[in-house]
């Protein structure tokens, strides 16, 4: 099959290049030429932005792909670009989208007043009734904050009625290539043998759903070849969605980590701890209906993959830490104020 994948040189679209690769289908790639996903030399690569993708509509007819794979869409004008550029040109779109989408996430930040989603959260679940939600954060109205949200792009790709869609919810993604580095934190006072790791108690608590890069990539790779796939929308995830205590206890036993998990009140933690948003209710999404119908299972177990994940970790840190990131002597003062109460 030939697929043209839309931003295919990052973390996430690289890993589906290359499972398209080892599944034997025709990948190419539409990219700004920015970054280096080492793939075999001969990948075709199309160079352009993502803006002036109309401009490329000739080329792409002689490519002929069957399904594009939109790796980035993260405003709604991205989504909009896309179907004017394929249709009659591709038979369908396969977008990759966010659970930030479901009701519950509008909660985290006290933007909703509404009852949060039953969990764990199906593909028919409520959604956000508020709109761009990291719009507080951005430091003006060209920052991508100010416009990014996946219900607008959701909404264009499923209602084209000239082209098919499938819409793909993803979780936390984490493993080799990770930029948000979500392992780091922790994994970094295991290895500097800290005796200890604090934890907001309601975060302690908390579930979210995530998923390892490569079975996320064997999932979207699933939806792209199987027609089963056509104008659903599909969570994509581990079935279980650990809390975040748990979650570290699966890093430190990975590691070798013996030491304590404490869980105090948001306001006895140093600020560099403090969370920016509110844990009264779960992440953990439903992903039934992608098991069900495309007869989707993970290929590497969670144990691998925080393997491979830490082992990429240590060898890529982040070189943007922040200056207070590791305060260890305030983490210190805060536990001893804690326990002399």
């Amino acid at each position: 099959m030939k697929v043209l994948v839309v931003g295919g040189t990052g973390y996430i679209g690289s890993h589906v290049v290359k499972r398209l690769l080892n599944a034997g289908h025709d990948p190419a790639i539409f990219h700004r030429g920015q970054t280096d996903a080492e793939l075999p030399p001969h990948v075709c690569h199309i160079l352009g932005d993502r803006q002036q993708l109309f401009d490329f509509r000739d080329e792409f007819k002689q490519l002929a792909p069957q399904v594009v794979l939109d790796v980035m869409p993260y405003v709604e004008r991205d989504a909009l670009i896309v179907t004017q550029t394929f249709r009659g040109i591709a038979e369908r779109v396969v977008a990759l989208s966010s659970q930030d989408v479901y009701r519950s996430f509008g909660i985290l930040w006290h933007l909703e007043n509404t009852p949060a989603n039953v969990t764990p959260i199906v593909e028919d679940a409520p959604l956000r009734s508020v709109l761009y939600l990291y719009r507080q954060l951005a430091e003006g109205k060209d920052d991508l904050k100010y416009n990014y949200d996946k219900i607008p792009v959701e909404q264009v790709f499923m209602s084209d009625a000239d082209l098919s869609a499938t819409v793909l919810r993803l979780p936390a993604v984490y493993g080799i290539g990770d930029t948000k580095h979500r392992l780091f934190d922790y994994l970094k006072r295991m290895d500097d043998r800290r005796p200890f790791i604090l934890l907001e108690n309601d975060f302690a608590r908390w579930r979210w759903t995530r998923g390892y890069v490569e079975n996320v990539a064997d999932a979207i790779v699933l939806a792209i070849s199987d027609d089963r796939a056509k104008n659903r929308i599909y969570n994509i995830g581990e079935p279980e969605a650990l809390t975040e205590r748990e979650w570290v206890k699966s890093i430190a036993r990975v590691v070798g980590w013996n030491g304590e998990i404490i869980a105090m009140p948001r306001a006895e933690l140093p600020e560099h701890l403090k969370p920016r948003i509110w844990f009264e209710h779960d992440l953990y999404v439903d992903t039934t209906r992608i098991r069900s119908e495309l007869d989707y299972k993970e290929r590497v177990s969670r144990s691998e993959a925080l393997r491979k994940t830490i082992a990429w970790e240590r060898a890529n840190p982040p070189t943007d830490l922040e200056p207070n990131q590791f305060d260890y002597d305030a983490e210190d003062a805060t536990l001893k104020i804690w326990q002399s109460k």
